[in-house]
C-alpha cells in the first residue's frame, strides 16, 4: 500500500510541476487537485505537509490567471 501512496503522490507533484510550467488544462487543473486529494490519504506526514504546499502553489497559479 506504501507504495501506491508514493506513486499517488508523485503523480501530484508532476501534475503540479506540470502546472506551474503553463502547460495544462482547466481539465488538467481539476485532475491535480483530486490526485493531491488521494495522495494525502496514504501519505507520511512528510508527504501530507509538501502536499499542502503542491495544493497551495495550484491555488496561487489559479489566482494568477
Amino acid at each position: 500500500m506504501a507504495n501506491m501512496g508514493t506513486n499517488l503522490f508523485q503523480q501530484a507533484k508532476s501534475a503540479v510541476n506540470r502546472l506551474t510550467n503553463g502547460q495544462m488544462a482547466d481539465s488538467e487543473k481539476q485532475a491535480a487537485r483530486a490526485a493531491i486529494k488521494s495522495a494525502y490519504t496514504n501519505a507520511t506526514p512528510e508527504e501530507q505537509q509538501e502536499l499542502q504546499q503542491l495544493e497551495q502553489q495550484l491555488e496561487q497559479h489559479n489566482e494568477l490567471k
